[in-house]
Order: C-alpha cells, then sequence, then structure tokens
C-alpha cells in the first residue's frame, strides 16, 4: 500500500479533503486501473480525496499520467522550469497528505 501511496506521489520520491462528488476523480480512475495489487478502490478514493484539496485539476490531469508513466515524474523533478517546480512543491504537499491520511 505504501508503494501505491508513493507512486501516486512521485514515483517512489517524496503528495483538506474536499466534498465527496459522485464520480471518481482523474488520480482515482488512473489508481484503479493501475495493475498494482495494493491500488484497492478504498486506497484509491482516498488518495483522490487528498488530491482534490491540494492539487488543481491540470495538476490531477499530469498526476494521473504518473501511474501509466512513472519516468514523467522523474522528468518532472528534474525540470529546471519555475512551472515544473511548483508544481513539484503541490505535489509533494499532496504526497505527505496522502501519505499521512491513506496509509
Amino acid at each position: 500500500m505504501k508503494t501505491l501511496v508513493a507512486l501516486a506521489v512521485g514515483a517512489g520520491l517524496t503528495v483538506l479533503a474536499a466534498p465527496q462528488v459522485a464520480e471518481a476523480g482523474t488520480i482515482q480512475r488512473a489508481c484503479n486501473a493501475s495493475d498494482r495489487p495494493a491500488a484497492t478502490r478504498s486506497l484509491c478514493r482516498c488518495i483522490q480525496k487528498s488530491a482534490d484539496g491540494i492539487l488543481s485539476r491540470a495538476d490531477q490531469r499530469k498526476v494521473s499520467q504518473f501511474f501509466r508513466d512513472p519516468h514523467r515524474a522523474q522528468e518532472v523533478r528534474m525540470s529546471d522550469r519555475q512551472h515544473d517546480e511548483a508544481f513539484w512543491d503541490r505535489y509533494k504537499k499532496f504526497g505527505d497528505h496522502a501519505r499521512r491520511n491513506c496509509s
């Protein structure tokens, strides 16, 4: 389970709650579709709730791509672009929150 939360928040790198909505969010859908054994519905829902409180919809779309392509997270993390650095700061907050509340 911790591995999945870590992936959701940075491919193993160091990622409030908003009102619950009826449809699954972008991150929750990506998490549920992943091939990781720890990706339970309840864990994916918890990760999404963490995302809803911290990340914008655009940020969530970017994070959902990390489930399919974990290397993309590394590329963003290593980027020198100011936009990516600001995103990574939000992403770490999201990861910390998800790790505390979903593990």
